[in-house]
């Protein structure tokens, strides 16, 4: 099993590109890192955390962490990261692709994976914040049926010389767009998705992998044998799914939850980091790789 790290990549952190090659020297296997373009205010009346503002995360259970506000552009970051590391492969955990149009996202793909070499893995999610959504044009109920459509006008653009879409939410003529990934069915696409009936479901119709987020190991391993069944029906070979259990828990994990981890078969396991200066996150760095080794 692989272990990947996790930052919030926010600019009071340690910078990418230095996190990268701590990250590469101490034998980690990838960075990933998340994306909001903003956070809405909560408006007159709504929840607000009395101390930062925030609103509520999307289950209603708790407050958004400050660090949700500060998140920097994920793609510019995995391009410093590339240019300052040889193995490490890179990720978005996840991008919203809702928030892009397939035009524009397709070439800044295409470009990140050249620039690393075919190192980019594209993790991609449908969104949770209604208002931040909006914003973007895209509503809640549409989002999954968008994040579909936008996926496949993507790999349309990737995949043909000359591309062209005609769907519900996306439409170009022909078109020419360089450069193209390395191989023509663009980088792996990996789903990240709640741990549920619908985000399985998901997962094992349009998923080259799974991100789920994990709570509970032992649950999620009941998930991944549901998925693969799933993926059997539907006569896609469920050896190919690439799961990377991703622990957002702010806490350091224990070698007991990381050796439950390798036991599932999983292709990897992702580490959040402190959000903090570079001392802080060089000291949960060492503390990872010393667990891992």
């Amino acid at each position: 099993m692989h272990v990947g790290v996790f930052s919030f990549n926010t600019e009071y952190a340690m910078r990418a590109d230095r996190l990268a090659r701590a990250a590469e020297e101490r034998g980690f296997e990838s960075l990933w890192v998340p994306e909001h373009t903003h956070i809405p205010v909560p408006q007159a009346g709504e929840p607000a955390d009395p101390h930062t503002g925030m609103p509520l995360a999307g289950n209603g259970k708790f407050f958004l962490p400050e660090e949700y506000r500060h998140m920097s552009d994920p793609f510019t970051t995995l391009a410093a990261a590339a240019a300052v590391t040889a193995r490490l492969r890179l990720g978005t955990c996840v991008c919203l692709i809702n928030q892009y149009h397939p035009i524009s996202l397709a070439k800044q793909v295409a470009t990140l994976d050249r620039l690393s070499d075919g190192r980019f893995i594209f993790g991609i999610g449908a969104g949770w914040n209604v208002v931040e959504m909006g914003h973007h044009g895209v509503k809640f109920d549409h989002r999954w049926p968008q994040l579909r459509e936008r996926l496949s006008a993507l790999r349309t653009l990737w995949a043909n010389e000359r591309a062209s879409f005609n769907g519900k939410y996306v439409e170009f003529t022909e078109s020419w767009q360089y450069p193209k990934p390395l191989h023509s069915a663009g980088p792996p696409v990996v789903l990240g998705t709640l741990d549920t009936p619908f985000g399985r479901s998901q997962v094992a119709q349009h998923g080259d992998g799974w991100l789920p987020l994990t709570f509970d190991v032992d649950e999620t391993k009941r998930s991944i044998a549901d998925i693969h069944a799933q993926m059997k029906t539907l006569g896609r070979n469920p050896d190919k799914l690439e799961v990377s259990l991703f622990f957002l828990a702010d806490e350091i994990q224990s070698t007991t939850t990381l050796a439950k981890a390798r036991d599932t078969g999983v292709a990897r396991a992702i580490l959040r980091l402190p959000v903090g200066d570079e001392v802080v996150v060089l000291k949960a760095l060492d503390e990872y790789a010393r667990n891992i080794q």
